[in-house]
């Protein structure tokens, strides 16, 4: 049976792009390599009665308009904010706390300056008024740059966007792609506890030091979001990261789509310079008339598609494409929540919902990451931990709790020829020393432990080099040259083949906005090739 559409890869993206294509009165048909539809984006027992999320872990990048067009919270979809954003417990046994809302943050900053509780508003009007146009800027299609009127005319749409700028925020724009968040950081504050808190965002899922140059874009990356209508706010999932994914696939049933789970693609078909379907492992043969990929570039382009069918520049590029995020995911079972000793307590308070960074300056992230460029991984890396059964009670057994540690730097590739297989429980040994130091009582309270290497992403969800984002979100692997120049469209070198996930605009995190995107170019090809 041919179909109109064959995506490949079932995470949030894919069920995205599945859905609109379906609206439309598509034939779509998602294969899915993992037992379980969802991609990253998934809730998973991983010890009896304790279930969590088992990568993707926080929600706030997920797109308002995906969340109404696909009747998200029709099926179910619940997301509770934070009690307030971040807790950092600080070495000498103080703590900073980050929201709900800037007001709050200015009086628990002038504690330790009052200058940088004066000008933090100032900081985030700035990150604001950016983010906003780029907000907008994300949910188009950038210009493919292949020549001719039709890019001229993109190129002006772009730019239009950009109009409401003035000359100040146009540069504000210009530093904050190509600054480092340090420098960035460094300039506006003195206290090292909000400029850690705020340079989080700037090293998460990306292998580099606060002080590499772009790093700054990767802070305002993760600043695009809001849940529930609240912009700049992160949140919850009730049922976890999964419960977006299930309410996506159950969208996607409701319109015929057709999702097949356990279904490894293996190779892309091509006939006659254009795509015909798909092979699976099991050797089964798809016909359609395009190809979706919801999957890195590099594994699409190096493992899925002969190379006979590519142009050697492109396929030589790709292999340049840089990929790699250096981060450890550990998913714990608890006996009981985390005692801190800036917080005591070992009953549930609003700190325990926050997002708890353990990582106290960014002097301490630029090390992690020296660190971890010379060894293989930091011994004292950053570590931002969530507890989710504080608000969802379904996740643990009565009294247990389940935490989600996210963890940065380890290096992908580890030196002198090691594995990761070797080295996987000393390297979340040293994650977890961190937060000890932080609640002493935490290593004792672990029921079980799930880790997942880098190594262990790639195998298991198929990021290459454990990348989150499925490439670096680096000035030449964004907006028109992700994944390069001449096909930032969501438009493959081969008639047919379309990218629909995160290594396309705008890039890593739970948006659905790849797939959205990209399901509004396939449509307009189907539609164009459908007319006599």
């Amino acid at each position: 049976m041919a179909y109109d559409v064959v995506i490949i890869g079932g995470g949030h993206n894919g069920l995205v792009c599945a859905c609109y294509l379906a609206r439309a009165g598509f034939r779509v048909r998602v294969l899915e390599r993992r037992r379980i539809v969802g991609g990253a984006a998934v809730t998973e027992e991983f010890h009896p009665g304790f279930r969590n999320s088992t990568l993707a872990y926080t929600v706030s990048l997920l797109d308002p308009g995906v969340i109404r067009d696909l009747r998200l919270a029709e099926h179910g979809l619940r997301i509770l904010e934070r009690p307030f954003a971040n807790f950092l417990p600080l070495p000498d046994g103080g703590a900073f706390r980050l929201g709900p809302d800037t007001s709050a943050t200015q009086a628990e900053l002038a504690r330790f300056s009052r200058r940088d509780a004066e000008r933090l508003p100032g900081y985030y009007a700035v990150l604001d008024r950016v983010a906003n146009v780029l907000r907008e800027l994300a949910r188009e299609t950038p210009p493919r740059f292949a020549g001719g009127f039709a890019d001229l005319f993109e190129g002006w749409r772009v730019a239009k966007r950009l109009a409401p700028l003035d000359l100040a925020a146009r540069r504000d724009l210009l530093e904050l792609f190509t600054r480092s968040a340090g420098e960035l950081l460094d300039w506006w504050f003195q206290s090292d506890p909000i400029k850690a808190a705020l340079g989080w965002d700037s090293v998460v899922g990306n292998f580099a030091s606060p002080y590499a140059a772009g790093s700054a874009y990767v802070l305002l990356h993760h600043c695009f979001g809001e849940v529930n209508g609240k912009p700049g706010k992160w949140g919850h999932a009730i049922g976890g990261m999964g419960a977006i994914t299930q309410a996506m696939a159950r969208e996607a049933e409701s319109r015929g789509v057709e999702i097949t789970t356990s279904a490894q693609v293996a190779r892309v078909r091509v006939r006659g310079g254009r795509v015909a379907g798909v092979a699976l492992a099991s050797g089964e043969e798809i016909d359609a008339r395009a190809v979706a990929a919801n999957v890195g570039p590099k594994l699409l382009y190096l493992e899925l598609v002969e190379s006979a069918d590519l142009d050697g520049d492109f396929r030589a590029r790709i292999e340049r494409w840089r990929c790699g995020s250096g981060s450890l995911r550990i998913n714990v079972a608890l006996a009981e929540l985390p005692d801190f000793v800036s917080a005591p307590g070992r009953q549930a308070q609003p700190h325990h919902g926050a997002g708890i960074i353990m990582a106290p300056s960014l002097a301490y992230m630029d090390r992690a990451w020296i660190d971890a460029r010379e060894s293989g991984w930091s011994r004292a890396p950053i570590v931002e931990m969530l507890i989710p059964s504080t608000v969802d009670g379904g996740l643990a057994p009565e009294g247990a709790h389940v935490a989600s540690l996210f963890c940065q730097h380890f290096n992908p590739e580890l030196p002198d020829g090691r594995s990761w297989d070797d080295v996987r429980d000393a390297a979340a040994d040293a994650a977890i020393d961190v937060v000890d130091t932080f609640a002493p009582n935490f290593r004792a309270s672990i029921v079980a432990r799930q880790v997942f290497t880098p190594l262990d992403m790639e195998r298991e969800f198929g990021l290459t080099a454990g990348d989150i984002f499925h490439g670096a979100l680096s000035l030449d692997q964004l907006f028109v040259a992700r994944p390069m120049l001449g096909h930032g469209d969501y438009r493959g070198p081969i008639k047919g083949l379309y990218h629909c996930g995160s290594g396309a605009h705008p890039g890593g995190g739970v948006t659905g906005l790849p797939g959205r995107n990209a399901a509004r170019e396939i449509l307009r090809d189907l539609r164009r090739r459908a007319q006599p």
